[in-house]
């Protein structure tokens, strides 16, 4: 039986949260919120709940129900609603939707259209379990394996399609079906969410599925500091020394006449 870790939650207008504190106050660092589905509908408590979650403190996302549809217009339904910013997440997903459900060509077309759009490559979450399994078999997809899987499944053993070596959520109940818990703090019954990880990993990868360097700090009144990021392999050692001089009696600009 693996471990449960309900660190996030996924929700939508059918079951908004009434107050984002106690949802952090639960342990929940996260949300995935129902942005769009197929080529026309906008979740109408999108706005006010992203405000909400954010105001609070807590990490925020978008996903696209996909459908059958035109794969054109479900990329510039998302696009043009949602817009997520480069610290939110965002999501494609990929069941079954009453047998209205969205090929495996569609789902890449959708994944790489908004990917280029939001110039964030591979930074897309693919929500699937059965469809992925069914659409992709046995044999490992290179264009999804890319990506982390948010895997839904609502049992004590999770299994996944062979495309991933491992999933980075797992949706291991809806509310009702599944292990617990089932409910949240200021939400009630829905969508959670396990991560494996340690929380502080969770947050810094969030948005796109790397650890993020940490922002520099503002200079202190008064002082001069140079920020420097180096990047390197793994394996090569960076040795960096500091040299300090001062300027003593800088001499005026000299001003040609």
């Amino acid at each position: 039986m693996a471990t449960i870790k309900p660190v996030v939650v996924d929700l939508s207008h059918w079951d908004p949260a009434e107050d984002y504190d106690e949802v952090k106050a639960a342990g929940i660092v996260g949300v995935i919120y129902k942005a769009t589905e197929g080529q026309s509908y906008t979740d109408p408590t999108y706005v006010q709940q992203q405000h909400a979650a954010k105001a609070a403190g807590l990490k925020w996302g978008a996903y696209h129900f996909a459908d059958g549809s035109s794969v054109e217009g479900q990329i510039e339904n998302f696009l043009r609603f949602a817009s997520p910013d480069p610290d939110e997440l965002f999501c494609l997903d990929w069941e079954d939707n009453g047998g209205d459900k969205m090929s495996a060509d569609a789902a890449e077309w959708w994944i790489e259209r908004v990917e280029n759009a939001l110039n964030r490559p591979h930074e897309c979450v693919v929500y699937s379990g059965n469809t992925a399994k069914e659409a992709l078999g046995n044999d490992e997809n290179d264009f999804f394996g890319a990506r982390r899987l948010w895997l839904c499944q609502y049992g004590s053993t999770p299994s996944w399609q062979a495309s991933w070596e491992a999933y980075w959520l797992w949706q291991f109940t809806d509310g009702q079906v599944g292990p617990t818990p089932h409910t949240i703090n200021g939400i009630g019954p829905c969508d959670i969410n396990s991560y494996d990880g340690a929380v502080e990993q969770l947050i810094a990868e969030w948005a796109s599925g790397k650890p993020q360097p940490p922002q520099p700090q503002p200079p202190q009144p008064g002082r001069n500091v140079v920020n420097v990021l180096i990047t390197a392999p793994p394996g090569v050692i960076v040795q960096v020394r500091q040299r300090t001089f001062t300027i003593e009696n800088p001499r005026p600009p000299r001003i040609r006449g």
